[in-house]
Formats: structure tokens, C-alpha cells, sequence
């Protein structure tokens, strides 16, 4: 099962949380879900240059708080904070709602396997070679501490006339594994002959140990659960 879907959506609930954090009624529920999508896609998409890695979203009956981590924050700030303001108003208007907008800069791009896709993308749009692009993803993310990394490609890859799939694996991956600390990315390079899927897996350690506790999925709580010995 680990080997077929997302790794953090197999976590979120046991040891990560979840993206979206709120509460709402049936009635509300499937509206607020939508603009919860159009709040992520509006800022992938004006503000894709600050390397965004991920959106977190929660809910109060007086606002709605989007916490974003992006790679450069100093672009989405801007001078004084001026790009802040000008996104906070964007986002009121798109939802008609008091916004509370939070940037988190990301301290080491090369272990969020999102902006290591999007960085391969970007490569491949330019025409480099998926082979190289591929090893100095996998390169610098072991040199950065990562325990483990794992590229995908699909696609027209070189320019073949038949579709195939590459990957480029670096220590261990251990998807099943749920107390395995995986961080998930993909992306998409839309090439001259055709789309290429990429997808990166990247092992930053594991949930239990010092500095890396989960957060409990229900209470928000930081928990340390113990680890499971095997019978002989």
C-alpha cells in the first residue's frame, strides 16, 4: 500500500498533519474545500519564482490564516513587506474574507522534495540532460543530510519516440515505514515533444528520534511514542 500512494497523505492523521486545519458544517464543507484549492492554486501560480514548497491553511469564524513556506521569502515579502500586503489584499478579494497571511522561508530547498521536482522541471523545459539533472538533485540532497532520495521520470525522455520511466535512487526509502520521515514532490515539465512526470521521494529521518517528533494529528501536541522492540 506504502508503494502506491502519497507518502504523506498514508501518514496524515498518524504521524503527519494535516494541510488544511478547520472545521466546518455539511452545508459548508464542500464550499470552503473548493476555495481552499483556489487559495493554492492562485499563489502557485502568480508567485511560482519564490519557490513555494508548501500551503497551510486554517480556519477561525473571524479569518482565514495561510501559512506559506517558500524557498526565497524575501521576494514574496518584498520591500517592507509591501508583496505581503499586495497578496493579503489578493487573497480577501478572491475569498471575501479577513486573511492572515504568514511566510516561513524553507532553510534547506535542496530536502523538499517538492522544489527538487520543480527544479527538475524547470531543467528539463530548458533542454539539459535528465541523467544529469537527475544526479545533481540526488547529489545535493545527500550532501544536505537527507537519509535517502528517490527521482522518477516519465515521459518522452531525450526526445524518444516511445515513453519510458528512469529513476535515480540514493540510500534508503522506506515507504511503508510510517514512522520514515518521507517528503513527497511532484511536478510537471511540458517539453516540445511532450509532458514528462517527475516525481521525488526524499527520507529526511525518522518521527521518534531527537528533533524529529510528529505532531499528534488530533491535539496538535508534540508526542513521542515508543519504539517497538521484536519478540525473539
Amino acid at each position: 500500500m506504502g508503494q502506491k500512494v502519497c507518502p504523506i497523505g498514508f501518514r496524515v492523521g498518524i504521524m503527519e498533519d494535516w494541510r488544511s486545519r478547520w472545521y466546518a458544517g455539511k452545508r459548508e464543507f464542500a464550499d470552503l474545500l473548493v476555495e481552499d484549492e483556489k487559495i493554492r492554486r492562485f499563489i502557485k501560480k502568480n508567485y511560482a519564482e519564490t519557490g513555494i514548497a508548501r500551503i497551510e491553511i486554517e480556519r477561525t469564524p473571524e479569518e482565514v490564516k495561510v501559512i506559506v513556506h517558500a524557498a526565497r521569502a524575501g521576494l514574496l515579502i518584498g520591500k517592507r513587506g509591501q508583496e505581503a500586503e499586495e497578496l493579503t489584499h489578493k487573497l480577501e478579494d478572491l475569498t471575501g474574507r479577513k486573511t492572515n497571511l504568514r511566510i516561513i522561508e524553507v532553510e534547506k530547498p535542496e530536502l523538499s522534495a517538492q522544489l527538487v521536482a520543480e527544479d527538475i522541471a524547470e531543467q528539463l523545459v530548458k533542454r539539459a540532460s535528465f541523467r544529469r539533472a537527475m544526479k545533481r538533485a540526488a547529489d545535493q540532497a545527500m550532501e544536505a543530510g537527507a537519509r535517502g532520495i528517490k527521482i522518477q521520470l516519465s515521459g518522452r525522455l531525450a526526445g524518444a519516440e516511445m515513453a519510458r520511466c528512469e529513476k535515480e535512487i540514493r540510500g534508503r526509502v522506506p515507504l511503508q515505514t510510517l514512522r520514515a520521515k518521507i517528503d513527497y514532490g511532484f511536478a510537471i515539465a511540458r517539453t516540445t515533444l511532450g509532458t514528462i512526470g517527475v516525481k521525488v521521494w526524499i527520507n529526511l529521518g525518522d518521527y521518534l528520534e531527537e528533533g524529529s517528533h510528529a505532531p499528534n494529528a488530533q491535539t496538535g501536541e508534540i508526542s513521542k511514542k515508543p519504539t517497538r522492540t521484536r519478540a525473539r
